[in-house]
C-alpha cells in the first residue's frame, strides 16, 4: 500500500530555507534549465523542463508466513497464521503500476487542439 509520494526533494525539501531550494534558472547551450532540480521538474503544478523526479513509498506486505496476533469480531485475541501464495514484496507488481499511472497522469495532461 502506498504511504508516502514525492515530487523532487519532496519532504526533504520542508525543513530547509527557500534559499537553500530555489532553482536557479540559467540559459545555456541555447537552451532554459536549472542549475539544481530540487522541485523534482514540477512548479506551481507545471513542468519547468527539467526532469520529472519524484518517490513512491510502499509499506512492507503485513501479510506474512508468520504466526501474528490480531482480534475477531467479537473483539478477542486470536492468533492469525496466513495460508496460501502471498508475496513479501509488492515491488515487481509495484513497478509497472507506479510506472502506468504516471504515463497516464502525464498523457491526460496533452492538450489536443
Amino acid at each position: 500500500m502506498l504511504k508516502g509520494f514525492e515530487i523532487g526533494g519532496g519532504f526533504e525539501m520542508a525543513e530547509k530555507r527557500g534559499s537553500e531550494v530555489n532553482d536557479e534558472f540559467i540559459f545555456e547551450n541555447g537552451k532554459a534549465s536549472t542549475t539544481t532540480n530540487f522541485s523534482g521538474g514540477i512548479q506551481g503544478g507545471i513542468s519547468n523542463g527539467m526532469d520529472i523526479v519524484f518517490r513512491v513509498a510502499f509499506k512492507p506486505t503485513a501479510t506474512i508466513g508468520k504466526q501474528q496476533k490480531t482480534i475477531n469480531t467479537d473483539g478477542a485475541v486470536v492468533d492469525l497464521e496466513a495460508a496460501g501464495r502471498h508475496d513479501p514484496c509488492v515491488v515487481p507488481r509495484a513497478v509497472p503500476i507506479v510506472e502506468t499511472m504516471a504515463a497516464l497522469v502525464l498523457a491526460n495532461q496533452i492538450k489536443i487542439r
